[in-house]
């Protein structure tokens, strides 16, 4: 890296790629900040590279350092043909000049980098990138939607009794009713779903590129349109996964079972399939209380039960405490919707105990105990 002692000249840093690797990604391989400091004069001409090279800088998912390399090497040598035309830059009285012509053809080039990574990104891609919208337009019923605009989770139920519990930020549509031998709803954000059992009629969740196919079981699809993947994790039973006909015309598909989860890489078209989620650290960090919970209770008193079910779905649950302070039960909740657990508890209950929801509040009334 001796070489770097004889550059006098901004073009000089722009075209090496060591400095080009510690001005944008800041690995100093080569001490560049150590070597910058032994002199001020050199110091105001690598600040003055370093401005001009992050002002031309891309977006990370743009061109490489290698391409950005490429052009400034080629944009080098095109102002050097250009300075043995014009004597004006020999001039070392004029030399400002040459600084602010430098500084113009950065800005040309800088254009012609945002155009190719604007067609390499957006052009290239319109087959590749799947919206909200795009999906609903694919479905000739009439849709509801659903949008939770509030800072906590929001409990949706289907007609066929699936429960959906939608995530700030995020937004669900469904048909209100569903009709014809196919169940299908369409995610913009985050849902954790439990589907209710119906072997003839197939459940699909349609999210982005992928499209998630259960009969009954319970999962989280994670489907933001601002983020570069798509996440689908397994709680109980079994789901299918597959790339959308809008990208792709390939019938492969990924099984997953409990406790196996899936990572879409949306700009390669690309399934990961994680066969242990525990060792996934992003995916650890985003489990919630109703992926965590046990749903098995065994001679459990009621109250407790309903505490459970409030931590899992984030909702509250109004009982009469006294009347059913001696109840107990032992029962299996697990791969269940949210309206099928509560019916079984008011089943096991007796006594003319019944439910009723309003969003997330969760009303019981009982006369006590069997």
């Amino acid at each position: 890296m001796q070489k770097r002692n004889k550059y006098t000249e901004i073009e000089d840093f722009l075209s090496d790629e060591s400095f080009q690797l510690w001005i944008l990604s800041k690995v100093d391989e080569d001490n560049w900040e150590e070597w910058t400091l032994e002199s001020q004069q050199r110091a105001k001409l690598v600040e003055d590279a370093r401005l001009l090279l992050l002002a031309m800088k891309v977006p990370d998912s743009g061109l490489s350092l290698s391409d950005i390399h490429s052009a400034l090497q080629k944009t080098w040598i095109k102002i050097e043909n250009k300075e043995n035309q014009i004597d004006l830059f020999k001039n070392n009285n004029l030399r400002f000049l040459r600084k602010y012509f430098l500084y113009g053809v950065a800005a040309t080039l800088f254009f012609c980098v945002m155009s190719v990574w604007f067609y390499r990104n957006e052009i290239t891609s319109t087959h590749e990138v799947v919206t909200y919208n795009e999906l609903i337009d694919t479905n000739s019923e009439g849709l509801v939607e659903q949008t939770n605009n509030s800072d906590k989770p929001q409990i949706i139920t289907l007609s066929d009794g699936s429960s959906v519990l939608l995530q700030p930020n995020s937004k669900l549509s469904y048909p209100k009713i569903f009709t014809g031998n196919e169940r299908k709803v369409y995610l913009s954000g985050e849902g954790f779903f439990e589907i209710s059992k119906n072997p003839k009629k197939p459940f699909y969740v349609y999210a982005n590129e992928i499209v998630t196919k259960v009969v009954g079981t319970s999962f989280r699809v994670k489907a933001y349109s601002d983020q570069p993947n798509v996440e689908v994790l397994v709680r109980t039973g079994k789901v299918k996964v597959r790339s959308n006909e809008l990208v792709s015309s390939s019938e492969q598909e990924v099984v997953l079972l409990p406790n196996q989860a899936l990572r879409f890489l949306r700009s390669d078209l690309v399934f990961k399939k994680i066969t242990n989620i525990t060792q996934d650290e992003a995916l650890v960090k985003s489990v919630g209380n109703i992926e965590q919970l046990s749903f098995e209770f065994n001679d459990i008193p009621v109250s407790q039960i309903f505490e459970t079910i409030e931590q899992a779905y984030l909702i509250d649950i109004d009982y009469p405490e006294e009347k059913l302070k001696e109840c107990h039960l032992t029962t299996s909740l697990s791969d269940q919707p949210l309206t099928e657990k509560l019916k079984i508890v008011c089943r096991s209950i007796g006594n003319n105990t019944n439910f009723e929801m309003n969003g997330n509040q969760i009303s019981i009334t009982s006369e006590g105990c069997n």
